[in-house]
């Protein structure tokens, strides 16, 4: 088996299938999910003047992580926002994921039409309920780079290119550890293998990436790679530690966390879901192991530990974090939420199922095909933001696995179309669009009108995410948000703060008279829906919002 060139058509490929994923369908967002929270942290590190009053920019959780000096070092070289950097960062990890995908599907002895037909379907996207994550993130966050490197390695490690999968490997694990450690942990059994050992010493190929790999036994340059990247990774966190609060890796969660976390994070805590989307997950394994039965001897052993390996982990995953978070109360299990690993679970049924549905059409197995097909195409079609079109998306779902069947060696123009019919015919909106012209207004009129040491409260929000845009287009502090409430993960004394404020503010709704209490607290501006205007003239105002400047303190 020829090694694929990282370079030429195949790059190029991905590359535009990474700009359709991004432009079309499942699409990007901007300050709509986390990067409401990364972008008001990178701008306070950037200019610690910017936010100094903002209880989230205040407090960083991005010790362990070198995403934000990433983002620090693009924006400073190239002079562009953080948006242009990091979004230019994600189109380019998910080229290098959908490369990955490629790879796999190689690797799994299909012709190059197909491997593009299983890289093409896994791109789609799937929504994995529960522990509220995507394999395609919309947003340029730390897992939204990290998970398609893993999905590089993956296919590297396919190729028997273990040097190169453990760079790649190595990054994700730099830039969102959680999302990596599953990979490394597959990975280093993996090269500790006998059976891998004697592989290497056989394999005649070269290593293309540092043709030195070969003097040294295959488990120590993943290891080596891995330790570099953790020593790496604990040098930057011990630089970055300052004053504030720091990250409780090894404490038992206080009562006062356990029911903070259940209001604000429930979806961390296994003991809140339906018994029904266990269930689900449980088949979503089985359907994927049943796939793997179909094809396992295409399956190489080493894409056999990933592909079995990290669905086995997503798996166990559920019973483990219900003993460590629920019973033994480890904080460390909010923070890095295994439960994510579920994630595993769907890629592997995606790309299995898909790889069982095209040896079925080798076999001539037409309806055998089709039903594999169904599961692969199965998951996109779960919206984040359902629409009454139930039966449009059931439809569109038999009709592009009959498509994929009946095109054969044009399939792949099939699983394209689907980019465009999904959204179109099935009516799959994967995210609302909350940037709207009078936000716009708000938030410049905020940064060109007010001091920068400004405090805006949003009262009557509730859990909208209005406040969070706001925070990071305005450069202006928000006293306390629904949004910035999911660091109660990682910090103690920023859950009472951010509690307290909350019950202050938004939780009791908004009255007139609370204007001088809101001076009180430290809130120089309250913004409120139009609707809710006030007798007195506001400071700002235009069809969403009227803004009231809270009253000075008499002297």
């Amino acid at each position: 088996m020829k090694p694929p060139a990282a370079g030429g058509i195949a790059m190029a490929l991905a590359a535009a299938l990474a700009l359709l994923t991004f432009f079309q369908f499942p699409g990007h967002t901007w300050l709509q999910q986390d990067t409401q929270i990364y972008t008001a942290i990178l701008e306070h590190l950037r200019d610690p003047s910017v936010l100094a009053n903002d209880i989230l920019a205040e407090k960083p959780h991005v010790a362990f992580t070198l995403y934000d000096e990433a983002a620090r070092l693009a924006r400073a070289a190239t002079g562009l926002s953080f948006r242009v950097v990091l979004e230019a960062a994600q189109i380019g990890a998910r080229a290098l994921g959908i490369w990955g995908l490629y790879l796999i599907a190689l690797a799994l002895g299909l012709t190059t039409s197909e491997a593009w037909l299983v890289a093409a379907i896994v791109s789609l996207g799937a929504t994995i309920a529960g522990p509220e994550v995507l394999t395609l993130e919309y947003e340029p966050s730390p897992r939204a780079l990290a998970l398609p490197l893993v999905i590089c390695a993956i296919g590297l490690a396919g190729h028997r290119r273990f040097v190169a999968a453990s760079l790649a490997g190595a990054a994700a694990f730099l830039l969102h550890p959680p999302t990596a450690l599953a990979f490394w942990l597959v990975f280093l059994t993996l090269a500790a293998w006998p059976h891998l050992r004697r592989v290497a010493a056989t394999d005649p190929r070269p290593e293309p990436f540092i043709t030195a790999a070969r003097l040294a036994p295959p488990a120590a340059w993943p290891a080596g790679i891995f330790l570099a990247s953790v020593a790496v990774l604990l040098l930057a966190a011990r630089a970055q530690a300052g004053p504030g609060e720091s990250q409780a890796l090894f404490a038992r969660l206080t009562p006062g966390q356990v029911q903070l976390q259940h209001l604000r994070t429930a979806y961390t805590w296994i003991s809140t879901w339906p018994p029904r989307l266990i269930a689900l997950w449980l088949a979503v394994f089985a359907l994927a192991m049943a796939a793997y039965a179909r094809i396992r001897q295409n399956v190489p052993p080493e894409l056999r530990a990933f592909l079995v390996g990290l669905p086995v982990l997503g798996v166990l995953s559920m019973p483990a974090s219900w003993l460590l978070l629920e019973r033994a109360g480890w904080s460390l299990v909010p923070q890095i939420q295994p439960l994510r690993l579920l994630l595993f679970v769907a890629l592997s049924m995606q790309i299995l199922a898909a790889a069982a549905g095209l040896d079925a059409l080798r076999r001539r197995s037409h309806f055998e095909a089709g039903f594999w097909f169904v599961l692969a195409y199965l998951l996109p079609l779960e919206p984040v933001v359902t629409g009454p079109r139930e039966w449009a998306r059931l439809g569109l779902l038999l009709a592009l696995a009959a498509g994929t069947v009946v095109a054969r060696r044009y399939a792949p123009a099939v699983t394209l179309a689907a980019f465009f019919a999904i959204p179109g015919v099935g009516g799959v909106v994967n995210y609302p669009h909350l940037h709207t012209p009078e936000l716009a207004q708000l938030s410049a009129w905020a940064r060109t009108a007010t001091g920068r040491d400004a405090v805006f409260v949003f009262p009557d929000a509730g859990h909208a995410v209005d406040p969070g845009i706001f925070r990071c287009e305005a450069l202006r502090a928000v006293y306390v948000d629904w949004k910035g409430g999911g660091q109660v993960n990682f910090f103690r004394e920023f859950g009472e703060q951010w509690w307290y404020r909350w019950q202050q503010t938004v939780a009791r709704g908004f009255q007139p008279s609370d204007l001088p209490r809101y001076r009180g607290l430290g809130i120089s501006y309250a913004v409120l829906n139009a609707a809710d205007r006030l007798p007195q003239p506001p400071v700002f105002q235009n069809a969403r919002y009227a803004v009231y400047a809270t009253p000075a303190a008499s002297p």
